[in-house]
């Protein structure tokens, strides 16, 4: 079970007596304008910990478990938390989670990160949290009729089997240690990820559309810089919480932000 009730110090505490008592926030209409604003100062800055986390199976890992993870969030001490959730199902979630003691809402309930930890503790904690996964039932249904259509067609079988190929390289680059947050929040985890997505990507972006790789990480990145940019300026602490696969897409968006500092989310795991 998480450990709770550890002590906040008291510039944290003040930070977030500040924040809106709102534990949601519709972020997918804002202007990224803020990407190119110069900072007034380096206080002003957002101090930003971009999280992979491993959703079911950090129910078995031992090395990354909810409890591991929890540790890790709470080292952070965020002021917001911008989850994998969509925007439109955050607010139904934390609300049944604060009606029944338990997180009732189909998208959210496959991520154990947030029923077990994120939205039971975001009250007690005081950090917001933000929905940004670009993600629709209509989206994921598509994706999966068009890679079923490609696998099956056999003008695409060297497509494919490259495909296959640069996953099976993945997984035993990584294998023995996927679960490993030291070695998942490293550059050379976000190379390997990457190498292994680039012939899915690059055969498969236009048959996939929105739930193609490229397209699907435009549009989360998309809702994250749009709630980077409404927390601009304030010097606040941010974690963003997305899958494993997810993090270097993320980390290259941040790259061209003026206003973030990106922090060593490595450091928290000891």
């Amino acid at each position: 079970m998480p450990v709770r009730g550890e002590r906040e110090n008291m510039d944290q505490l003040s930070r977030r007596n500040v924040l809106s008592s709102s534990f949601a926030l519709a972020v997918g209409a804002l202007p990224l304008a803020a990407c190119s604003a110069a900072p007034a100062s380096r206080s002003k800055l957002s101090k930003v910990y971009v999280f992979g986390t491993i959703h079911r199976r950090h129910l078995a890992s031992e090395a990354y478990s909810l409890a591991v993870f929890e540790a890790a969030v709470r080292a952070a001490q965020p002021d917001v938390i911008l989850t994998e959730i969509p925007p439109d199902r955050v607010e139904t979630a934390i609300l049944t989670f604060q009606r029944t003691g338990t997180v009732d809402e189909l998208r959210t309930n496959v991520f154990p990160e947030y029923t077990d930890v994120v939205i039971p503790l975001s009250k007690p904690q005081g950090w917001r949290v933000i929905g940004c996964a670009a993600w629709t039932p209509d989206i994921a249904r598509n994706r999966r009729a068009a890679l079923k259509a490609i696998e099956q067609d056999p003008a695409r079988r060297e497509q494919w089997a490259e495909h296959r190929a640069a996953s099976r390289a993945f997984a035993k680059a990584v294998r023995g240690r996927s679960d490993d947050p030291r070695f998942v929040h490293t550059p050379d985890f976000d190379r390997l990820v990457a190498a292994s997505r680039e012939p899915y990507a690059r055969h498969f972006d236009d048959d996939l559309g929105a739930g193609g790789w490229t397209h699907i990480n435009s549009a989360h990145n998309a809702l994250i810089n749009a709630a980077l940019d409404s927390l601009s300026g304030q010097g606040l602490r941010v974690a963003i919480t997305f899958g494993t696969a997810h993090k270097y897409k993320i980390l290259e968006s941040l790259s061209a932000r003026s206003d973030v500092i990106l922090e060593n989310t490595a450091a928290l795991f000891g």
